[in-house]
């Protein structure tokens, strides 16, 4: 039995708001752990503020495993992991597990990028001044990279994005759940047609807030 579409919209806001949410709370919960994460693989390397090989070897050796691991792979891996967590194994907060956990490490490698881009000189010349570590840390390193920082996560924002689509099939709900279930199981075309859609109105308006946020950064 054919569903109208218009019908349909109620279910599909709300498919949409759980998309945003699932996405929001990754992203914030996934830079809280990466962003660190990134500043720590920085100061550890080799001439690092803070050099220390073990940890820096430790740290990368983790990052480069979770990073390797296929999305759709891990999400159905970390399943009892997920239902220890919220309790269940399906619905938008049983996303957000794996979500996290995806996305924290290439965070981290994306602020590492973002870091590595801050001259040398810039470092050299707040050593000289007499700054800690800390202070280089909190007043040049992330200053001075804030504006490449912003942009790499809105590329990470996008990629959250396309990993909660993925999240359907295994009921994670939002837009790719609804994709799965009618666009996909029960051939409702229309379905499928507006839950693509939006997804691209939503990566367009994220990219397009990433850049203009940056772009301001980086004129002050």
């Amino acid at each position: 039995m054919q569903v109208k579409l218009m019908d349909f919209w109620p279910r599909i806001l709300e498919a949409t708001n759980q998309t945003l949410l699932m996405v929001g709370i990754s992203l914030l919960a996934a830079t809280l752990i990466g962003l660190p994460l990134g500043i720590a693989l920085v100061v550890t390397k080799d001439g690092g503020l803070l050099e220390n090989k073990p940890i820096f070897n430790a740290l990368s050796s983790v990052v480069n495993f979770f990073r390797s691991i296929p999305f759709i792979i891990l999400l159905v891996a970390i399943l009892p992991v997920t239902r220890f967590i919220v309790g269940s194994s399906i619905g938008t907060a049983a996303a957000v597990v794996p979500l996290v956990i995806f996305s924290a490490p290439y965070i981290a490698r994306l602020v590492e990028s973002s870091l590595l881009e801050v001259k040398s000189g810039v470092i050299e010349a707040a050593e000289a001044m007499g700054a800690t570590p800390w202070q280089i840390i909190a007043r040049v390193y992330i200053p001075e990279a804030l504006s490449s920082i912003v942009l790499n996560l809105t590329i990470a924002t996008i990629g959250l994005v396309g990993a909660s689509a993925m999240a359907g099939f295994v009921g994670g709900g939002g837009l790719g759940d609804l994709a799965i279930s009618y666009g996909y199981q029960r051939f409702e075309t229309d379905i499928m047609i507006a839950t693509v859609l939006l997804l691209v109105v939503i990566v367009q308006i994220t990219q397009t807030i990433g850049n203009f946020v940056s772009k301001k950064i980086r004129r002050q």
